[in-house]
């Protein structure tokens, strides 16, 4: 299911601000590390319907993106 454009932006925004803050990392840096996520893909094509999970739940998948890099 895709959402409405606009209040996708508006998601990506709070989860963004949101992992910044948990993360103590600049505005910058976690716009770079969201927008290159497997979360981001998956909330923009709308599959598993994530862009409808909490903007914690999606903070907690980033973190756990990096974890899993490493």
């Amino acid at each position: 299911m895709l959402a409405h454009p606009v209040l996708l932006q508006k998601k990506y925004a709070r989860v963004i601000a949101l992992y910044a803050e948990k993360e103590h990392i600049s505005l910058d840096a976690a716009l770079q590390k969201f927008y290159h996520s497997v979360t981001y893909k998956l909330m923009k094509n709308g599959i598993s319907d994530m862009h409808c999970m909490s903007d914690d739940y999606l903070t907690e998948e980033l973190k756990a993106e990096d974890i899993h890099k490493k």
